[in-house]
């Protein structure tokens, strides 16, 4: 099959993407498919529209690739894709209202207020949310990813520093309660069946498992299964896979949840396009389930394919 990678983009996460895509093209030619690079860019449309592709693989992270836009494109040309559509898409690049969603649906998030950050920010406003949350804050961009603009604030300054650090990614902020506990993530399949594989704590080396950590070698560590109780790895698991389906996604995903010291799962958000490097974390998850990188892009691909000749088409996920 002739099947085009989308990687690179303009998003923050524009390196990522590519050490992603050149991992899924290696894979798929290994499978013995033609397989072109695409860089979204001015000419995409018509790249996509007259390249003759069977399947696009989406590896896209970030705005403009794991928020909706790319598969509302791929929807009007009429190509299979992999990943959510283009509801599940936007919604879970939305940390604010896929919160709101799996809150809704009986999930323990931690409890967050969303500001509106457009010309600094008042003393009153940082008051007024240590007074709710008290300290450490945790601050991010309402829609960015792989912890872009993140502060984990300790005192009043670094909340200030923190929403105008934010704001320069996204004038939409989200101020959330610490949640302290042990830092996992959840992958799941659906291709189309459901597959939550194992539970992968992360160790990092640095304070916060930041960029730096996920994307340097030796700067973070993986381990399978979560040393975390068995009750509470098979919530975590289960809730994973609920978030999955409530927020409508396809393909793959992975949930990150910090488990507290009862053993609570706290849902943080869903990835719909999640790292794809030689240190990403849903790859590490599927080998434990025995799903070779291989593998696991071809099911990705021949989902796509079935799911677009069947008419079941992803928007309506």
């Amino acid at each position: 099959m002739r099947i085009a990678v989308l990687c690179g983009g303009r998003s923050a996460e524009r390196e990522v993407s590519l050490k992603s895509g050149a991992q899924v093209q290696s894979a798929l030619r290994e499978l013995g498919h033609e397989v072109v690079q695409v860089d979204i860019d001015a000419g995409t449309w018509d790249v996509l529209r007259d390249g003759a592709f069977g399947c696009v693989f989406n590896a896209l992270h970030g705005r403009l690739g794991e928020d909706g836009t790319v598969q509302g494109m791929l929807e009007l040309l009429g190509l299979p894709y992999t990943g959510s559509g283009v509801l599940a898409s936007a919604l879970c690049m939305d940390k604010a209202r896929a919160g709101a969603v799996m809150a809704a649906a009986g999930l323990d998030v931690p409890e967050f207020d969303e500001l509106e950050v457009k010309e600094g920010v008042s003393a009153d406003t940082v008051e007024q949310l240590i007074a709710k949350y008290g300290l450490p804050l945790v601050i991010k961009p309402v829609r960015e990813g792989s912890t872009i603009g993140l502060t984990i604030a300790r005192d009043a300054d670094a909340v200030a520093s923190g929403l105008v650090l934010a704001s320069k990614y996204d004038r939409r902020v989200l101020a959330q309660r610490f949640q302290e506990g042990t830092e996992i993530t959840v992958g799941v399949l659906a291709t189309p069946d459901l597959q939550v594989l194992p539970t992968l704590e992360i160790v990092s080396d640095n304070p916060v498992y930041d960029y730096d950590a996920k994307y340097t070698a030796g700067k973070s560590h993986h381990i399978i299964p979560a040393r975390i109780p068995e009750r509470a790895r098979e919530e975590a698991q289960r809730d994973a896979g609920l978030a999955f389906q409530v927020l409508g996604c396809s393909g793959m995903a992975r949930v990150d949840i910090i488990v507290d010291a009862d053993g609570t799962p706290w849902l943080l958000e869903v990835n719909t396009v999640p790292g794809l490097t030689a240190l990403s974390l849903l790859p590490d998850a599927a080998k434990a389930a025995g799903i070779s990188f291989t593998e696991l892009c071809k099911r990705l691909v021949d989902h796509a394919v079935a799911r677009h000749q069947n008419r079941i088409g992803p928007t309506s996920r």
